[in-house]
């Protein structure tokens, strides 16, 4: 497998490589847009983040396995949708059972992607396309087109995305605790080494005795369920859900952010240290846009600028890995 672990030399040149483009776009927006480097914009910079790289480390892991979920931004609209509509009427809900509901939306939902291209055999990009489309449509008629607003949103819920006791909020640990986790699940874990082997060759995996059905099921069932609790959040962030606006496009940008890390499309390839810092770089960009003025239809064109040049890479890293080191594992 080459090239297959986070770990190797290339994966640390990529990573170094992003973290100096990342430290130079940090000095730059800095000088040229003095509100950038504001205590407030930082904030704003790791809140935002906080949802891409939840939902990234899910897509890291279908991503490995060879796969990809197109769905992710219709599940964030739906969780967010549901539980936001719920919370009108039972506004008292605790905040541990309002992320609960969302994480077991998530894995309802992802289990329909698991199992149409685990089980059904049909191609990822087509299966999510259509359970994409299936679940924006049930965005809008659940909620009759009408958006949650933020009355209907309890404060205590509001209050995670807020600045805690050590100034950071509660939305932003909990992200880095998920993202700690599946760094290590896939770094430690059985099932997480396995998504490599999968994502690398399917057919010797499963003569190696590995379950590639199951492994891929799984991936999709934790994508789905971040995914779900990204949308609880979203309603903490913003204190209100948009059925219209609400994860449209978000896909996109949780592709991106996995792609400039260094998760091959082509799978067994990547890793969670490398999609951090493509979800941080990403929102860094993003942000830098905004505060310069520039429009978010151009916001839109830069990233998928960036999906090119960075599959062009991956490309390019892969033919050199199978070149220059032949039958080694890296």
């Amino acid at each position: 497998m080459p090239e297959a672990r986070p770990g190797s030399s290339v994966a640390r040149a990529r990573d170094l490589g992003l973290g100096i483009a990342l430290a130079a776009l940090v000095v730059f927006s800095s000088l040229t847009a003095p509100q950038f480097a504001t205590a407030g914009n930082l904030q704003r910079i790791m809140l935002d983040i906080s949802l891409l790289l939840m939902v990234a480390a899910g897509q890291t892991m279908v991503m490995l396995t060879r796969n990809i979920d197109l769905s992710v931004g219709s599940i964030l609209g739906l969780s967010g949708i549901i539980v936001g509509f719920y919370l009108k009427d039972n506004p008292e809900t605790g905040v541990l059972a309002i992320l609960s509901a969302g994480v077991v939306i998530g894995l309802v939902l992802g289990l329909v992607n698991g199992v149409l291209v685990a089980w059904g055999r049909v191609p990822a990009v087509i299966a999510t396309l259509g359970t994409l489309t299936v679940y924006r449509g049930l965005v809008f008629i659940l909620s009759g087109g009408q958006q949650v607003n933020p009355q209907d949103i309890p404060r205590h819920l509001v209050a995670v995305a807020r600045p805690g006791g050590l100034g950071v909020p509660l939305m932003v640990l909990l992200a880095v605790a998920v993202t700690a986790a599946a760094g290590l699940f896939l770094r430690y874990g059985r099932t997480g080494r396995a998504m490599y082997a999968v994502g690398s060759n399917p057919a010797a995996a499963r003569l190696r005795g590995i379950d590639a059905d199951r492994v891929i099921l799984i991936a999709y069932l934790v994508t789905g369920a971040l995914s779900g609790l990204a949308g609880v959040l979203y309603a903490a962030r913003f204190a209100t859900v948009n059925p219209a606006s609400a994860g449209t496009g978000f896909e996109l940008q949780v592709i991106a952010a996995t792609v400039i890390g260094g998760t091959s499309v082509l799978g067994g390839r990547g890793g969670i240290g490398g999609t951090a810092l493509g979800a941080l770089f990403l929102g860094t960009v993003a942000n830098a846009l905004a505060v310069a003025g520039v429009s978010g239809f151009w916001q839109r064109a830069v990233e998928g600028f960036i999906i090119v040049v960075a599959v062009v890479l991956d490309a390019a890293v892969r033919r050199a890995a199978l070149t220059g080191g032949r039958g080694r594992d890296v």
